[in-house]
């Protein structure tokens, strides 16, 4: 069975750091685009970020872009999203998702990453930016 496994979340101070993992099992990580989301209380789930099957393309949310990095190690079967500079709006349940279709190697650098186009979800973990 497919399986997504989100770790990392907690609460950091504003400025800080944190780096979610997304331990993959049930499938090779290789075949699919990584994808994170967030929803934050009263929002709608978000795009974050996403990285294709091969690793070479990545995409971000322009509200993130610069602050945070996606990267795949497709041995260990995980990806990670390193979020650096975090701020009290960066706060969210924080999920990864799996496609079937590689669809992030399409993206540009900077794109809308669509949650309808994701068929295979984690429990999230989460992030409170806070004083």
């Amino acid at each position: 069975q497919f399986q997504l496994v989100e770790s990392g979340g907690g609460l950091v101070q504003p400025g800080g750091s944190l780096r979610l993992s997304c331990a993959v099992s049930g499938s090779t990580l290789n075949y699919h685009s990584i994808a994170w989301f967030r929803q934050a209380p009263g929002k709608e789930r978000e795009g974050v970020s996403c990285i294709s099957a091969s690793g070479g393309t990545t995409s971000y949310a322009e509200a993130v872009k610069g602050r945070f990095t996606i990267s795949r190690d497709n041995a260990e079967n995980t990806v990670y999203l390193r979020m650096t500079s975090l701020q009290p709006e960066d706060t969210a349940v924080y999920y990864c998702a799996a496609d079937n279709f590689d669809r992030c190697v399409r993206l540009q650098t900077v794109a809308t990453i669509r949650p309808t186009e994701y068929g295979y979800w984690g429990q999230g973990t989460q992030v409170t930016v806070s004083s």
